[in-house]
């Protein structure tokens, strides 16, 4: 693979072990020639504000929320990223939005898995 990679994780207060999750998705990206350059994680129902809001819908067109699609942009651009990985499985319309506004491929880690 031979990229820089932003991982990206979207996990509920519910998942204690997101940080496993972590780690082992940068394990299995670093032993296909990835490097991860950063990771960032978008908890959802965290806080008291988070929990209010666990009824509401995430945005289907990202993922995230505003503000941490503009982070992860800043990020990316800060680190001159080639792409940005998600944990979880992206919609094919997330993946063209999300490449959009981050201004480069943004993929599921499912599918970069399933490629020999």
């Amino acid at each position: 693979m031979g990229v820089d990679v932003v991982l990206v994780g979207y996990f509920s207060a519910k998942q204690k072990n997101f940080e496993t999750l972590m780690a082992s998705a940068a394990t299995e990206l670093a032993a296909r020639g990835a490097r991860v350059i950063v990771q960032i994680v978008q908890r959802r129902g965290v806080s008291d504000g988070g929990v209010q809001k666990m009824s509401q819908p995430y945005s289907s067109r990202t993922l995230l929320s505003h503000g941490k699609v503009r982070e992860v942009a800043q990020a990316c651009d800060q680190a001159n990223a080639d792409v940005v990985i998600f944990i979880g499985t992206l919609t094919e319309r997330q993946q063209r939005t999300l490449t959009e506004l981050l201004g480069r491929p943004a993929v599921s880690l499912a599918d970069i898995l399933a490629t020999p």
